[in-house]
């Protein structure tokens, strides 16, 4: 049932487009696997080969910690409504600051979020699907706006505050170099 593939072809695009939600899972050489659910306008396909998505602040910065030892990093999606299918993105990926000079370039794909923190572009190497025949069906309502308000509510200079006090490390202890 389950299919490998080189490159993300149209119908897979199409299946991406589709999802409301995906997960991310990257590691460390040592310590704990994250796997993070994502959410909102955050994901865009920039070619058969390439992924981007963009990180908003959080309770943890966990993908930042990992790839800067290990790039390797996977993004699932899942069919919650319709045919059921998973997919799994497969490849390495590198964080890009609102400090590094192309920041601007990839920002400007993205709506307009308070407390943008990183954007991840994804070099796939491969993907693979299953049939998800266990995924139960859910109805898709509505996107949250808990994360919006929040980050507007305490500004810019409050997101930073809250960067250096939760997100300078991952769980483990490693550094995610959000300041540097």
């Amino acid at each position: 049932m389950s299919k490998f593939y080189t490159e993300l072809d149209g119908k897979l695009q199409e299946f991406i487009a589709a999802q409301k939600i995906f997960f991310v899972g990257t590691a460390a050489s040592d310590g704990r696997v994250n796997v993070s659910p994502k959410g909102m306008d955050s994901l865009k396909i920039l070619n058969a080969n390439q992924l981007i998505w963009l990180n908003l602040t959080g309770s943890g910065n966990e993908t930042a910690a990992h790839l800067l030892e290990q790039s390797r990093m996977t993004l699932m999606f899942c069919s919650f409504e319709g045919k059921p299918l998973i997919l799994r993105v497969y490849g390495k990926a590198r964080a890009i600051h609102p400090r590094d000079e192309e920041w601007a370039k990839w920002i400007a794909l993205f709506p307009e979020y308070p407390g943008s923190r990183q954007i991840f572009l994804l070099d796939v190497d491969s993907a693979q699907t299953s049939c998800g025949f266990a995924v139960p069906n859910f109805q898709y309502q509505e996107d949250r706006g808990d994360l919006v308000y929040w980050t507007k509510k305490i500004g810019d200079d409050g997101v930073k505050n809250y960067w250096k006090e939760k997100n300078q490390t991952s769980i483990d202890g490693k550094p995610t170099k959000i300041f540097e």
